[in-house]
């Protein structure tokens, strides 16, 4: 069983086979992403740096406008109840600030340049999500979660690398984010009960393209022609 597997309320068959394939679709898609970042050890310090400091960049201005998107996009009580569950911790804990924190203490604050390289395909995932399409946004943030928790361990490493005794951000989303992923599909499979029809995969898929473009970006700007840091 994979770390985004989740027990499904009530739906027919069809739907249950459905957002399982969503789901295993994900996981494949993380599995990619992550045995293509390059190995630690031969990051130089300037390529530790800017991917901390691209992360953050990302992160810490627009994680909770995307979730905030998913709220206003969602007509089913239990996916809002959900995200606005999720919206309340990162509120409440400071989440922004717990990922700034992190960032300074690897020397890895983001500059000019950091933004600049990550602007083009982030401004692509804002306006995804500027659609308020309530599945698609769902699958989208679930594969985020769902990445994040996995990240974190290379992430953690990164800083370690660069003198960093500074853990509680990795150590906090290398564990919460295993249920956030669980409760967004759980979310997803509330808002299809809602659906007569099931959307096209590729339309469901099509923020999980657009978000994993941007992950790319973070790890190796110069891989989608961008200006590097």
């Amino acid at each position: 069983m994979t770390s985004s597997s989740f027990a499904l309320p009530a739906l027919d068959l069809s739907h249950i086979s459905y957002i399982a394939s969503i789901q295993e679709h994900i996981d494949r898609v993380i599995d990619d992403l992550l045995a293509s970042f390059p190995l630690v050890e031969q990051l130089s310090a300037d390529e530790r740096r800017g991917i901390i400091a691209r992360y953050t960049a990302v992160l810490e201005g627009n994680f909770i406008y995307w979730m905030t998107g998913a709220y206003l996009s969602v007509r089913s009580e239990e996916a809002r109840s959900i995200i606005l569950d999720n919206l309340r911790e990162e509120v409440r804990d400071c989440h922004p600030g717990m990922l700034r924190k992190f960032a300074m203490a690897a020397h890895a604050a983001p500059k000019d340049s950091d933004a600049l390289a990550v602007y083009r395909n982030l401004s692509n995932v804002r306006l995804f999500i500027g659609r308020l399409s309530p599945a698609p946004i769902l699958v989208t943030m679930a594969f985020f979660e769902c990445f994040i928790q996995r990240f974190m361990a290379y992430l953690a490493e990164v800083a370690q690398r660069q003198g960093s005794l500074e853990q509680e951000y990795t150590d906090v989303h290398g564990v919460c984010d295993i249920t956030h992923t669980q409760e967004l599909f759980r979310a997803l499979a509330a808002e299809m009960a809602l659906m007569q029809d099931p959307l096209p995969e590729a339309v469901l898929l099509e923020g999980v393209e657009v978000l994993g473009t941007l992950i790319e970006t973070i790890i190796r700007p110069s891989v989608v022609g961008l200006p590097q840091s």
